[in-house]
């Protein structure tokens, strides 16, 4: 009975990830990263949006996520919401897109989880004869004054520690 205890101790954290959909990308895992370090965790292009992070070395709050948008030209073609007003679930229409873990380079046993979730537009895209979704001036200024535009996709990201805290 001893020789399978540490089996079932090994196995506890795959139930955990069990509950988590399979995301749409899947990228090796991130490098370890130190306390007070900026890192990008994700760049959404069609949001404007970078998903910037940093362990920030308190137990109170041991990571800090934060949106900084790419550019000021930038044209959005999606919007970003906070999870915590949409809450974002397969059951209400969203995908998880991708899940991003950030070790700690200070502390082994403890790593950031960000989810990000997107919510398609349900919008269908039409091609061309060349393959190309192309989007021509007038026509989007008839659909704007007719009151017929497009609902945006929509992206998310949530985030959680996984592993025991550090002590100092």
């Amino acid at each position: 009975m001893k020789a399978i205890a540490p089996v079932l101790l090994a196995l506890l954290p795959l139930t955990a990830l069990a509950a988590l959909p399979t995301p749409e990308i899947e990228r090796p895992a991130a490098a370890a990263q130190a306390v007070g370090a900026v890192h990008t965790v994700r760049q959404i292009p069609e949001a404007c949006t970078r998903i910037e992070g940093r362990f920030t070395g308190t137990a109170a709050q041991p990571y800090d996520l934060q949106l900084v948008r790419t550019s000021p030209q930038c044209q959005a073609r999606a919007v970003f919401l906070d999870a915590g007003k949409v809450t974002p679930s397969e059951a209400a229409g969203w995908k998880l897109n991708e899940v991003v873990r950030v070790p700690s380079a200070a502390c082994g046993t403890q790593q950031a989880l960000i989810e990000v979730w997107r919510k398609p537009a349900g919008q269908r895209v039409t091609l061309d004869g060349q393959g190309q979704n192309r989007v021509y001036l007038e026509d989007a200024k008839a659909q704007a004054a007719a009151g017929r535009l497009a609902a945006l996709p929509a992206y998310s990201a949530r985030l959680s520690m996984e592993g025991a805290a550090c002590t100092r």
